[in-house]
């Protein structure tokens, strides 16, 4: 049965949810879910953006030919080629064999190599438009944001922004579609930050580039392929992507890593933990064991001061602690200030190699000395974790 919804009177949300993904990509947990979003606009001409993943095809055929109410589809855009927004993409043009594919040069080459389409098409370049009747289509392209294809749509009698990927976020919807219909801050944001970082977040360059663009545009209604859409206060969500853009962190505060094996190390992360709780400062700490490294990742950008501290494991570091500095290289973490605790019982090396990975890294900067553990803390670490909890708690309040 349809769930078609309408975003305006010429507008339809035609997307689905997915609650039982389990790792999107295969690599990134989403207890929460993910919505596959697509919109048809109904003017002179039909448009459909975008088709979804084959988890929500059904629904996304049934909700089409709602919308369409027996009307030809004139166009489909395509914006992006990844499956999860394309695996519908040959049905749908099967379907409507009346349809005329638009999309970019690199796009055309994608749906080749992954459907074999070689269909009506209508190639289009950056700043270029197609008009649909009453409604004017300008295709702004956002490439790296986050593949090479990706473009954007503009509707300038509207003030509407089709975003690809851009502004999306993980987390199925739960009824309401626009993000004022919701505590977005609250129920989304944690999501937006881990859509992002996983997703996008190597590519500050390329997003300020898109933020430029946007900039120049009257923006009053922004359609993103996953979460909710943006109808008012898009402000606030362009201002988070500007700051994680630019590598930039969210939180005065001090992010705590640990990676224990027989829960010394842990000890010590808490007892940091504490101290600067007692100075005021905003803490958080996680277990590298028990946390998978996607969730790790946004935390590692969200705040300003970060503290590693990892047991020495097979005369190396910790591995959750090790794959947790990987992903954060691969990600581009910078400007951030940083502290090292290391543990071993014979042959404590897990600090200097974690500075070493950490010195890869752009305008990383050790506050502190290392502060070593031989297999449990002792009355010399509690006040050497007290010396470096004041340390942090000044820096913050001072930078």
């Amino acid at each position: 049965m349809q769930t078609l919804k309408k975003i305006n009177d010429n507008l339809f949300y035609l997307g689905g949810n997915d609650r039982r993904l389990a790792l999107f990509e295969g690599a990134i947990p989403i207890p929460r879910g993910v919505s596959y979003n697509s919109y048809l606009l109904s003017d002179e001409k039909t448009v459909l953006f975008d088709t979804v993943d084959g988890a929500v095809e059904e629904l996304f055929l049934e909700n089409l030919a709602c919308a369409l109410g027996g009307r030809p589809l004139d166009y489909l855009v395509v914006h992006h080629v990844e499956p999860d927004h394309s695996q519908s993409f040959l049905r749908t043009v099967s379907l409507h064999p009346e349809t005329t594919v638009v999309a970019n040069a690199k796009s055309a080459a994608m749906l080749k190599n992954f459907y074999g389409f070689e269909g009506k098409l209508l190639l289009v370049k950056e700043g270029e438009e197609l008009s649909v009747g009453a409604r004017t289509l300008r295709f702004v392209f956002a490439p790296m944001v986050h593949w090479p294809e990706v473009m954007m749509t503009y509707i300038p009698e509207d003030g509407i922004l089709f975003s690809a990927d851009a502004f999306g976020t993980f987390g199925a919807l739960h009824g309401a579609l626009f993000a004022d219909e919701v505590a977005f801050e609250r129920d989304f944001l944690s999501d937006a930050r881990k859509y992002y970082f996983n997703i996008v977040g190597k590519y500050g360059l390329q997003v300020q580039s898109v933020l430029k663009k946007a900039a120049g545009l009257d923006i009053r209604l922004v359609c993103p392929l996953h979460g909710p859409v943006w109808r008012k206060d898009f402000s606030w969500c362009l201002a988070k992507y500007d700051l994680w853009s630019r590598y930039l962190p969210e939180e005065r505060g001090v992010a705590i890593f640990y990676g224990s094996v027989y829960g010394h190390t842990k000890n010590a992360a808490e007892m940091l933990a504490s101290m600067l709780a007692e100075r005021g400062t905003l803490t958080a700490v996680h277990d590298v064991s028990a946390t998978h490294v996607c969730d790790l990742l946004p935390e590692a950008f969200r705040y300003s001061h970060l503290v590693f501290a990892s047991s020495t494991y097979n005369n190396g570091i910790f591995m959750g602690m090790e794959h947790l500095l990987s992903d954060l290289k691969a990600h581009l973490l910078r400007d951030r200030k940083y502290a090292i605790v290391e543990n071993g019982s014979w042959a404590p090396q897990a600090g200097t190699l974690m500075q070493e990975e950490l010195l890869k890294m752009r305008n990383m900067s050790q506050i502190g000395e290392k502060i070593t553990i031989l297999s449990a803390p002792t009355e010399k670490t509690k006040t050497e974790l007290e010396n470096l909890a004041a340390l942090l708690a000044e820096d913050i309040k001072n930078s």
